[in-house]
């Protein structure tokens, strides 16, 4: 026996010189210790039979605990340090700060005027279309839409022909329990329509785009007269981002925010690797939009090759509902329309001041091209985790092949991180910036892509260097887009129509003023 530990203790410290090795050999810059810490995550393992990690059987969700076979001593005890070297010991400490609350907090307490919800008048069914996070605002919507028609919400239906084509059910995603609870005295919720109205007529429809209460009272609730059950269709953007009435308003951030709690086995394990995550030190959540979907949409192929660009296009040509098909590649990036490529992220956050010592979790599903995309980033910043790599596959078997449950482990990880950074400005980006202003103003950069792609053209065409100047440009260019307290912007002037609309910015992504009060004393004020 002691033969055999001796000879696994061997095999681990070839192991930790060979990856040591291979760091160096990278030009990678790390310290010893995070080399360590990382090793031990996930080299180590391989030198026993069974996972990695190993949870403790809970008696609750929020009891479950990493228990890590050969623990580095960084991680052996909850009073040890983070890892030498890490930023937090650095004098950048600025670059965890987040920007001042100014003493803004969540106010969406409903007015006295409030009451329970009156006598339903029918059914409201709701198909919900898009990704986990455009059907979480569009639910969020919809539950607002049931209160002004005065209607029974039943438990929506998740997309499921939508790119990902995940199967999931909303109980599989969210609590439904705890949503059917939470919004008791605001919405009258059923899991299921009573057995004699599933096959009667019903009025489908899809809601008209951005819309105020006038129209769901002048033009949708005179619908009852005719049907017990109304259906719509979508359930995006159905509803204004501004000049509703201020109990809609906060009825919509208690649905979004509170009520919208994900499914009991998707917090307990996101709650996790953010714990692990945590074991590095401080570190960035990275919503890394470079996946194919995204790109395909967009049009973006700066920095592909030919035959992935080929293959974005045919895929953009054969999505009957993406209605733009030739698309200027060169054109979207230099209006800022393109997520930053991996390189980009990673020349950015250096230039921002983070030291490659940095732990960067990766929020995104698979990246397009795998890891030769990956190369430049993980060389600036070795300690580059995902959830694969904090999770056995035996933790994330239940989810892994649904796209909405990993996705919202990943939004976990994000809320929670100390710095939140999108490459894009899509629907999980605006979603966390707004649940991280909802919590406090948690740090959140925006990075200005149409500044930035000006600023690496120059780099890469050798006009400027790598350095001091690069950095100082781009920390001046972000010191305002950090997440600070602000009222929502409005549309862009000159435009018109759902133009206008989709100029504004999105409710969810800045709820202030509508849900965030300024305290003028030390109490909390109720949420």
């Amino acid at each position: 026996m002691a033969l055999r530990r001796k000879g696994r203790s061997a095999g681990r410290r070839a192991a930790v010189r060979l990856w040591l090795l291979s760091l160096l050999g990278a030009g990678a810059a790390v310290t010893a210790a995070a080399a360590l810490l990382t090793v031990a995550l996930h080299v180590s393992a391989s030198a026993t039979s069974g996972s990695p990690y190993r949870l403790a059987k809970p008696r609750e969700a929020e009891e479950l605990r990493w228990e890590q076979e050969f623990a580095p001593p960084q991680l052996a005890s909850p009073h040890a340090r983070k890892l030498d070297g890490a930023a937090e010991d650095a004098p950048e400490k600025r670059l965890w700060l987040p920007a001042p609350s100014r003493r803004f907090v969540p106010c969406v307490s409903p007015s006295l005027e409030y009451r329970r919800p009156e006598a339903s008048r029918g059914y409201l069914l709701v198909h919900t279309n898009g990704g986990l996070n455009q059907m979480r605002a569009g639910i969020s919507d919809m539950v607002a839409v049931a209160r002004i028609l005065k209607a029974t919400l039943i438990i929506p239906e998740l997309d499921k022909k939508s790119f990902w084509l995940d199967k999931s059910n909303f109980s599989d995603v969210f609590d439904e329990e705890h949503f059917i609870r939470y919004l008791a005295n605001d919405v009258i919720i059923e899991k299921k329509l009573p057995k004699e109205l599933v096959k009667a007529p019903k009025s489908v429809r899809y809601f008209k785009s951005w819309s105020g209460v006038d129209y769901y009272q002048d033009e949708i609730s005179p619908l009852w007269e005719h049907r017990q059950v109304i259906r719509a269709a979508k359930s995006d953007s159905r509803l204004a981002n501004n000049f509703l009435p201020p109990d809609i308003q906060k009825l919509r951030c208690r649905t979004f925010f509170q009520a919208l709690r994900f499914a009991p086995p998707i917090e307990a394990l996101g709650n996790l690797l953010v714990e692990r995550m945590k074991a590095f030190g401080p570190y960035i959540a990275l919503h890394l939009r470079y996946e194919k979907d995204m790109l395909a949409f967009s049009g973006c192929t700066y920095g592909l090759s030919e035959t992935e660009s080929e293959e974005l296009a045919m895929i953009r040509g054969n999505t009957t509902y993406w209605k733009v098909k030739d698309i200027d590649p060169l054109e979207q990036r230099s209006h800022g329309h393109c997520p930053l490529t991996p390189k980009e992220v990673g020349m950015f956050l250096s230039a921002l001041g983070y030291p490659s010592s940095t732990p960067v979790y990766i929020a995104a599903g698979e990246i397009y091209g795998g890891e030769s995309h990956m190369v430049d980033l993980q060389s600036r910043f070795p300690i580059l985790m995902n959830k694969e790599k904090l999770a056995s596959a035996e933790e994330l078997r239940p989810f892994s092949q649904y796209a909405s449950q990993m996705a919202a482990l990943d939004y976990i990880v994000s809320v929670e991180s100390d710095v939140f950074i999108p490459s894009y400005s899509g629907n999980m980006a605006r979603a966390v910036a707004g649940h991280r202003r909802f919590h406090g103003h948690r740090k959140t950069i925006s990075p200005d892509r149409k500044a930035l792609v000006h600023l690496f053209d120059k780099v890469d065409s050798g006009l400027l260097d790598e350095g001091k100047k690069l950095s100082q440009k781009i920390i001046e260019m972000h010191q305002k887009r950090q997440g600070s307290p602000r009222k929502r912007k409005g549309p862009v002037s000159g435009t018109r129509g759902s133009d206008r609309f989709r100029s504004e910015e999105a409710f969810y992504e800045n709820p202030l003023p509508d849900c965030l009060c300024q305290s003028n004393d030390d109490s909390i004020v109720s949420i």
